[in-house]
């Protein structure tokens, strides 16, 4: 019995700090981005981020690369606590002063845009990773230049739109804002910022008027859209967020970090060693069926363990996280075999 349970704890100690890595590890989703009016990282990831139609996306693409379109839903500072004008530079606002979407932030007067009139309009923000706090809207004042670099100074120095914890509907934060009557092409700037963290979230949106300036028709040059849901279950899989130090945290700040397992323990004696052997093979068993399974639920509308990952709280992007962890489990698995049969047949030597 004593020989049994020694090897039994040598198998459980070195795969639950394995679970515990797979499961800090997801799901690091991602966040959002404002869909209605379109921001220029959704719109740029609508067009296709391998081959962007408007010459704009591809000036963002060649600036800053293919992989910031996937990251549409992550343009972000994770310790922003409420003083992103004192973090965010001039000229970086669209970026949120971040080198991987640098693209965002080149000065041109033509992003693909949403028409916009003054008055009540209902916005939309998609939301991969819901969290709790306010969304502030700001518009560029009527001296705007949009083949200058966005500086703080182009915004109205209060919002006029803010709402905190407003309604989650299928998937987006919906609500209501007074939109100030302007003339020709103008940015609507947003800023998420978590109440459970001091992360925030940032979008940059053009927008066209129904006149310019000299009063002439104005017209979307091309005109936005919004990535479909399609185009965000296809790409889930090319995104790099969620393997960062994204914070996920409800009660506060903090990163995702990989649980180290410890050094080994001691072998089991001689008449441990088939019992060893078998523990840890079934282990490694159980964690390639585990693999098998999350790959399946990749396939995007296959039940995992009788819930589909919508109605968990996951996304599209849950899915090649579980592949990954049950690929780690399944490793430090047939590490831990062998690590241990090797052990006891020295022992016994």
């Amino acid at each position: 019995m004593t020989v049994r349970r020694k090897a039994t704890g040598i198998a459980l100690t070195g795969i639950a700090p394995l679970a515990l890595t797979v499961l800090t590890a997801s799901p690091a989703a991602a966040h959002g981005s404002m869909t209605d009016p379109v921001s220029r990282v959704s719109a740029c990831f609508a067009e296709g981020p391998e081959s962007p139609k408007s010459a704009a996306c591809k000036a963002a693409v060649q600036a800053g690369g293919t992989q910031a379109l996937y990251d549409w839903n992550g343009v972000r500072d994770g310790n922003a606590g409420g003083q992103s004008r004192t973090r965010i530079p001039d000229g970086k606002l669209c970026s949120a002063n971040s080198a991987e979407y640098k693209g965002l932030d080149l000065p041109r007067a033509d992003w693909p845009s949403s028409t916009m009139r003054a008055g009540s309009h209902t916005f939309h923000y998609k939301a991969t990773a819901p969290h709790k706090g306010s969304f502030e809207l700001y518009l560029t004042k009527s001296s705007y230049n949009p083949a200058k670099p966005l500086k703080w100074s182009d915004l109205e120095s209060k919002p006029f739109a803010k709402v905190t914890d407003p309604k989650l509907t299928n998937g987006e934060y919906v609500f209501n804002g007074k939109v100030p009557a302007r003339s020709g092409r103008h940015l609507i700037y947003s800023i998420w910022q978590r109440s459970d963290s001091p992360e925030a979230f940032y979008t940059c949106s053009d927008v066209v008027f129904g006149k310019d300036k000299g009063g002439a028709a104005a017209k979307p040059a091309p005109t936005a859209s919004a990535p479909s849901a399609l185009q965000l279950s296809a790409a889930a899989g090319k995104s790099s967020i969620g393997t960062g130090q994204h914070d996920h945290t409800e009660g506060g700040a903090g990163t995702h970090t990989d649980a180290v397992a410890p050094a080994g323990a001691d072998a089991p004696a001689q008449g441990g060693i088939s019992k060893t052997e078998g523990n840890s093979s079934k282990t490694e068993g159980n964690a390639a069926q585990a693999q098998g399974n999350a790959a399946q639920a990749q396939g995007g509308g296959t039940p995992v363990g009788g819930q589909r990952l919508a109605e968990t709280g996951g996304d599209s992007s849950t899915a090649p996280l579980a592949i990954g962890g049950a690929a780690v489990l399944a490793v430090g698995a047939g590490v831990l075999f062998a690590t241990s049969r090797r052990k006891a047949v020295r022992h016994h030597g």
